[in-house]
């Protein structure tokens, strides 16, 4: 894998790893576990199923479900209506787009060149064999309500790949980077320099994704798969100061 990009074919997949394809011209990822023979188990939402954002960001995001691609898949049905966490065949999983593998466990300064959010974290993974426990676990148990900025699909595949519960996706937290750049009014008096201006803002934005990664965080825990049915069941789980709540 390398700074521009984390593509991956196929034949390069191995059960437990953590996958993502582009939506919405390239606006927003969806995220899985692969568990091999083709099949992806992810954390989705429906029209309806879902905790939005009341905003614009609503109609650009509306796509965790499978993308439907014409005619309905032999395998896994018509999934397009179905919410929760589900298993798909990889080719309704990608839904038409192009396959990326997510990476753990890298250094603080690849983390920081990577220009998008929601593809690395600093956090290192578990054995394959955890991913794997977790995401069948929870296949039959639910991962909560799906809320776009608390507990979406990215989410799902983070904790499977590391039982690390977190508040708000890197994808998510990129997101919030560059909204809280752009928005941030000190910039004026920093720079007037157009160059001056684009390192400042870069610089801002990278800090931000920085601080809000699970690797960096302290207001993540590691909660086993057993103890999150039990405690949390069908609502959403969240972490505040450092305790499960539900």
């Amino acid at each position: 894998m390398g700074l521009l990009s984390n593509m991956i074919s196929r034949e390069e997949l191995k059960p437990g790893d953590h996958i993502y394809s582009w939506r919405s011209a390239y606006i927003y990822a969806h995220h899985g576990i692969y568990i091999g023979d083709d099949t992806v188990i992810h954390f989705t939402r429906a029209a309806g199923q879902e905790v939005g954002t009341g905003t614009f960001l609503d109609k650009l995001f509306l796509s965790s479900s499978p993308v439907p691609t014409g005619a309905i898949c032999e395998r896994c049905g018509d999934q397009s209506h179905l919410h929760g966490v589900i298993k798909s065949c990889i080719d309704c999983f990608l839904g038409g787009g192009k396959l990326y593998i997510f990476e753990y466990g890298v250094s603080p300064a690849f983390f920081v060149a990577k220009a998008r959010g929601g593809t690395c974290t600093l956090a290192a993974s578990d054995p394959a064999e955890d991913a794997l426990h977790r995401a069948k676990s929870l296949l039959d148990q639910g991962f909560g309500v799906y809320s776009l900025f608390k507990n979406n699909c990215e989410d799902f595949a983070i904790y499977c790949k590391t039982g690390l519960l977190i508040g708000r996706s890197g994808q998510m937290a990129s997101w919030t980077a560059v909204a809280s750049t752009v928005m941030s009014s000190p910039l004026r008096f920093l720079t007037t320099s157009g160059t001056g201006l684009v390192f400042v803002a870069g610089a801002m934005y990278s800090v931000s994704r920085f601080v809000a990664d699970i690797g960096v965080r302290r207001d993540v825990i590691k909660i086993p798969v057993e103890r999150l049915i039990i405690e949390a069941g069908a609502e959403e789980p969240q972490i505040v100061s450092g305790l499960l709540t539900t």
